[in-house]
């Protein structure tokens, strides 16, 4: 039994954290965003998918952010319209930021700065190609400039030289980190929780496909913030789980920083949960798992995933499944991060 003095401390304990939330809530939802994507995306209910995998799996979703109504959307749209509001704001006219080849984010920023009349300049690793496929096609489309790195730990510094370049001619560039996995990015991510909860839904479980960490930092902090305990299940895309569980996490302390709250507001005091069992042989390379993933839902749902990243997150979904690794009466939301143009390479 508590005394009288005890209850009074937990009572002004508990108002504390609840302002505290409050207030991080309350600049949350007040961020400026550009508006990219103004319309929420689908959550759609995996019946078939789930009968195929049998009576071990709990009831299953898809937050269909493929189909995010803007430059072939998926995820990284979310996380542009907070970046790019603060970018616009501070009078950027050159957008400069980095990716693979086929990178979906790359993509997504070239129609952006299409959308706002910038600039946009691409430093990719890989081979230029004799004619463009899929992002690499879109990107030409949209009008950004791309610039070519011999490898992927080139970027950085060639994004950096790039926008000193860009300075020395007089314009104002913006370098926008990879997949846009910044604090305020996350925080755009965070805002698609709302989205689930309008829906009426409150899963349990949320499995996505994780790489440059701001996505799932979103993804945390979001359920914090709009009162969810659902667990954020991270499939890597590329990096081991203990590197990108510390990108997480950091991120989200940044995200503590941004908006006003304490770190355990924003979910910085829950665990950061990343599987990098499903990465195969490399980033952007199929495995067995990931093909079978992309196949089940294709033929159950007429859904189509992506080969680099969901097929992967999908296959790491399906082995959970298999081995009844959620409790009966569950429900899992796998959300679908887009790329699915990535088929056509």
């Amino acid at each position: 039994m508590f005394s009288s003095a005890s209850t009074n401390g937990l009572v002004t304990t508990s108002k504390y954290r609840l302002a505290v939330v409050a207030t991080a809530l309350a600049s949350l939802s007040s961020l400026p965003r550009v508006i990219l994507a103004p319309h929420p995306t689908p959550i759609d209910t995996l019946t078939r998918l789930r009968a195929a995998l049998g009576p071990a799996c709990p009831s299953l979703y898809m937050k269909r952010d493929d189909l995010l109504s803007f430059g072939m959307g998926g995820n990284k749209v979310r996380k542009l319209q907070t970046v790019l509001a603060e970018a616009v704001a501070a009078g950027t006219d050159t957008l400069i930021t980095c990716g693979g080849l086929q990178s979906n984010h790359c993509r997504a920023t070239a129609a952006a700065g299409a959308a706002l009349g910038l600039r946009v300049i691409l430093v990719v690793n890989g081979v230029r190609q004799e004619r463009p496929t899929s992002n690499a096609l879109l990107d030409q489309l949209f009008g950004a400039d791309v610039r070519y790195a011999s490898s992927r730990e080139e970027r950085a510094a060639m994004m950096d030289s790039v926008a000193e370049e860009e300075r020395a001619a007089g314009r104002r560039p913006c370098v926008i980190p990879l997949g846009a996995s910044t604090p305020i990015g996350a925080a755009g991510f965070a805002l698609g929780i709302q989205e689930v909860l309008v829906a009426g839904l409150r899963p349990d479980v949320i499995v996505h496909s994780t790489s440059s960490g701001g996505t799932q930092a979103g993804l945390i902090a979001g359920c914090a913030l709009f009162g969810l305990k659902t667990r954020i299940i991270g499939i890597s895309a590329d990096e081991s789980s203990t590197a990108l569980s510390a990108v997480v996490r950091d991120i989200v302390e940044g995200m503590a920083g941004l908006l006003g709250g304490s770190h355990a507001s924003l979910g910085a005091d829950r665990d950061v949960v990343v599987d990098d069992r499903f990465v195969g042989e490399g980033y952007g390379i199929p495995t067995k798992g990931s093909r079978e993933a992309l196949t089940l839902v294709a033929r159950h749902e007429g859904i189509v995933l992506d080969p680099v990243y969901t097929a992967k997150a999908m296959a790491g979904l399906i082995e959970r499944i298999r081995r009844d690794s959620f409790p009966v009466g569950e429900s899992v939301l796998f959300w679908h991060t887009g790329g699915q143009v990535g088929l056509f390479a």
